[in-house]
């Protein structure tokens, strides 16, 4: 029998992308009443990876990853992806959105994205979100994408930034960061 212990505090990781870079300072100060002050940020990244964004939001299209210091509970995923389609919506212009907002976690082992959307490999986490395990870790070959990872995310910018925020991460929970009351 397996013996029911409280899941590890997670990193919160959000991937923010639009076409109008200057949207991005509205935004952040959004994401950090969400998240907490910012502990990692990107540089900015283009995203190029697919093209169906492109009607909605235009192109080029561009990205940046936050990493928050607070550290959250898992249980919380849920609501900060309603909170972040919330932000999303506030920038909607003409009826379509200016900005997206993938919130996830990060822990050791594994990147997890949270999503609307319900597909075989993703499980119900409450408030009609999903969560995606978009990246697997292993000592050996550090971030793993899986058959469903999106190809942006499998990307070697996007795991060289993870790999930065998985450090921070073990560094934090080393020294004992507590978790966003």
């Amino acid at each position: 029998m397996s013996t029911p212990k409280p899941p590890d505090p997670a990193k919160l990781v959000m991937s923010v992308f639009m076409k109008d870079k200057t949207l991005f300072a509205q935004v952040f100060a959004r994401l950090e009443a969400i998240g907490g002050p910012v502990d990692l940020m990107s540089r900015w990244l283009d995203f190029d990876f697919t093209d169906y964004y492109h009607r909605e939001m235009g192109a080029p299209l561009y990205r940046r990853i936050l990493a928050f210091k607070p550290l959250i509970d898992q249980t919380d995923l849920a609501s900060i992806k309603q909170a972040s389609n919330d932000i999303e919506q506030r920038f909607v212009g003409n009826g379509q959105r200016r900005i997206n907002i993938d919130p996830g976690y990060l822990l050791p082992s594994r990147f997890v994205l949270a999503t609307g959307k319900d597909y075989s490999h993703r499980i119900y986490i409450g408030e009609n979100i999903y969560a995606d395990l978009t990246l697997m870790y292993t000592a050996r070959q550090g971030f793993i994408p899986l058959d469903w990872t999106y190809p942006d995310y499998a990307d070697t910018e996007i795991t060289n930034f993870l790999q930065k925020v998985r450090n921070k991460y073990l560094l934090d929970t080393k020294t004992g960061k507590r978790k966003k009351q």
